[in-house]
């Protein structure tokens, strides 16, 4: 792990990360998933509890997971179905968070599984869309489908309930954490140095799979380290008192200057 004077970037996800589990959101996401499957798709309705288990399980999003197994959709109407039914109401602006963000004159990036469009939202309600340098997002990672054939559609469910040794889960072409192929692009385009980098998410699994590409990792929204987490904070608001030499290292800096007014990126670019 990097001493915090070391560090020169940090690399936040967003939901349930930057505002807490108990604002609501993350409840209603699954239920947009499901309604999309159903109206979209097609899929009745009582498959869908057991294939978003599975497919979130082996894919790291129900998205991810719908698009291995055959499924053809377009990915700006799935995000718009899916997060623009959001009730972003929910969010309010976190002025503790934002000047705790902009006395660090250290680069700050977004990186989340979501849409440029919900990123934008989130930020702006949160009053936080000034405090990043850019985002990376699902649209920075993933190209939109270019005239796929007709899809077959494998049955995960039936071949997880009866496992079958010689046949291997289908895989999937959209690029998301936890995929370690995922942050690693993500670094990549980004110009990152994961050993000088704090990678802050809420989801284990996606702290594990950073740690296993070298960032510094912080699980937020847990009050106890797991294994992968080099920190672990209850709510992000604890930043500054579990991690104060990145404030202290600020401190000594007279050299470095700081804008808080950046101008939001939707996607970074290589």
């Amino acid at each position: 792990m990097a001493f915090a004077s070391e560090i020169d970037c940090l690399l936040f996800d967003l939901d349930d990360t930057l505002y807490p589990l108990s604002a609501g959101l993350a409840n209603e996401v699954p239920k947009n998933i499901g309604d999309y499957m159903v109206e979209k798709l097609g899929i009745d309705r009582s498959k869908i509890a057991g294939l978003c288990d599975a497919l979130y399980k082996n894919y790291g999003t129900t998205m991810a997971g719908l698009r291995a197994i055959g499924y053809s959709f377009n990915y700006d109407d799935y995000h718009s179905f899916v997060h623009g039914r959001l009730p972003y109401e929910k969010l309010r602006p976190d002025p503790v968070l934002r000047q705790l963000l902009l006395s660090l004159p250290i680069r700050k990036l977004i990186f989340t599984n979501a849409d440029k469009m919900h990123a934008a939202k989130a930020l702006s309600r949160l009053g936080l869309e000034d405090c990043f340098e850019g985002i990376v997002c699902f649209e920075t990672l993933n190209l939109p489908i270019q005239g796929e054939p007709e899809p077959k559609i494998f049955d995960i469910v039936g071949r997880l309930s009866h496992p079958d040794p010689a046949v291997e889960l289908p895989k999937t072409p959209i690029i998301c954490k936890p995929s370690e192929h995922a942050i690693e692009c993500a670094l990549k385009l980004a110009s990152i140095d994961p050993q000088r980098t704090m990678f802050f998410d809420d989801s284990v699994r996606n702290i594990q799979a950073g740690k296993r590409v070298g960032l510094n990792t912080v699980l937020v929204g847990k009050s106890h380290r797991v294994k992968g987490a080099d920190y672990a904070l209850e709510s992000i608001h604890n930043i500054k008192e579990a991690l104060p030499q990145l404030w202290e290292e600020t401190e000594k800096s007279e050299d470095i200057l700081y804008s808080g007014n950046v101008t939001i990126e939707t996607s970074v670019t290589a």
